[in-house]
């Protein structure tokens, strides 16, 4: 029998975000983030929490999109996270890589890459 690998350990802002995010609730997702985050999504800047749930939002109703993480190594002080994002959108699943950058128990910038 082959041994499960354990499983990926991410950073409480981070597992709160996409729990919310992949439930579709919105609130609880925007709550993640500081109040003065900011996201950086395809070529497109989210600043602040009304911004960001509006991202939150608009992705989910477009989308659906459901994230699980593959893989998170700590580099320049960011969390750096490769998942695979499937959902109602071209190319479903595709893996996308996210970088996090955490403040007091909060995401204060994502970066989309």
């Amino acid at each position: 029998m082959k041994a499960q690998p354990p499983p990926l350990e991410l950073p409480p802002p981070i597992t709160a975000y996409w729990s919310a995010a992949n439930s579709a609730r919105i609130d609880e997702a925007t709550a993640c983030f500081a109040a003065n985050a900011v996201v950086h999504d395809e070529s497109r800047i989210h600043q602040g929490p009304v911004a960001i749930r509006g991202w939150i939002e608009e992705t989910t109703r477009q989308y659906q999109p459901i994230v699980e993480a593959l893989g998170v190594k700590e580099q320049d002080g960011r969390h750096l996270v490769s998942a695979l994002v499937s959902g109602t959108f071209p190319g479903s699943p595709v893996e996308l890589h996210f970088a996090f950058t955490l403040k007091e128990g909060q995401i204060l910038r994502l970066e989309v890459v």
